[in-house]
């Protein structure tokens, strides 16, 4: 595996590829690697001819400077453990490689950033999100981007400024990786002390909470989103916010009545954790289960 730092490197290993028609996945990550990077980068793996993995933690997107130095940063064990997996290069630039003297520019998406995390970290945080991520795909042109369900409104933000530029990509959006608690895996995860650990598996609780008022046939996402929040109650955790939203604009739903997205986000200890699971309404699923 070769790491390489800067853009005009990565664009030069890319072009005899990309010429002979090689498919190349990208897997764009801020490190600390986990099980769940490491499941996008086998999906990568399997599926393209040449994979490459970005390792950029972006200033821009944290609103918190005291967030941004603690974030974990381990970046021999990363390129160690991508290279096991077969990924061909680590684009491991730095910040001045990103954001050179005179950067100006924004992407910015509207709507699907104005609403939950939008509300608690800013629209600007998508906005830098969006960002950056389009300039790794000006950068590596991948054929195919792979995406965690765990970050799905970062997913969906980024699902819409693909097509609304009408960038050559598709966007794969892979299963939540969970501890064997239900706990999605984050590189946040680390900063949990061990009693603070064990309430956390509450946020996948309440969540599956909500998956079985619909399942038995709940439409009213009020009354499922009360199961979640006992759930939380019951581990001390009172969350940022817990909702039922519409899957593909993550608008507020009044009746269940088609699949929808349970989001959660809530601070345990000092570590604020983000989760979700898309459910189908039992009215579109295969076995018709729910009530009417």
């Amino acid at each position: 595996m070769n790491v390489i730092d800067t853009v005009a490197e990565v664009r030069a290993k890319l072009l005899g590829p990309r010429r002979a028609g090689q498919r190349i996945g990208l897997v764009p990550t801020m490190g600390a690697f986990h099980e769940g990077h490491l499941s996008l980068m086998r999906r990568a793996r399997a599926e393209c001819d040449l994979v490459v993995v970005s390792l950029f933690v972006n200033p821009a997107q944290f609103n918190d400077a005291g967030d941004l130095d603690a974030y974990p940063r381990d970046p021999e064990r990363d390129a160690a453990l991508a290279a096991e997996l077969g990924v061909d290069y680590l684009f491991a630039p730095a910040v001045e490689e990103i954001y050179p003297p005179g950067f100006a520019t924004t992407v910015s998406v509207a709507g699907v950033t104005e609403t939950l995390e939008g509300v608690h970290r800013g629209r600007a945080h998508f906005d830098a999100v969006a960002t950056v991520v389009t300039k790794l795909f000006n950068i590596i042109s991948p054929d195919v981007a792979y995406f965690g369900q765990k970050d799905a409104q970062q997913a969906i933000v980024i699902q819409r400024f693909v097509r609304d530029l009408d960038i050559p990509v598709a966007i794969e959006v892979c299963p939540t990786v969970r501890e064997a608690d239900g706990l999605a895996m984050s590189s946040r995860n680390t900063h949990l002390s061990p009693a603070d650990r064990e309430r956390a598996a509450a946020l996948h609780r309440a969540l599956a909470a909500v998956q079985a008022a619909v399942r038995a046939g709940e439409r009213d996402p009020g009354a499922a989103r009360e199961a979640a929040l006992a759930e939380l109650a019951r581990a001390d955790i009172k969350p940022d916010y817990v909702e039922l939203v519409s899957a593909d604009k993550l608008v507020p739903l009044s009746r269940i009545d088609r699949d929808v997205l349970a989001v959660l986000a809530a601070r345990v200890g000092d570590t604020r954790l983000i989760d979700n699971q898309p459910i189908q309404a039992p009215e579109a699923g295969a076995n018709g289960n729910g009530r009417p």
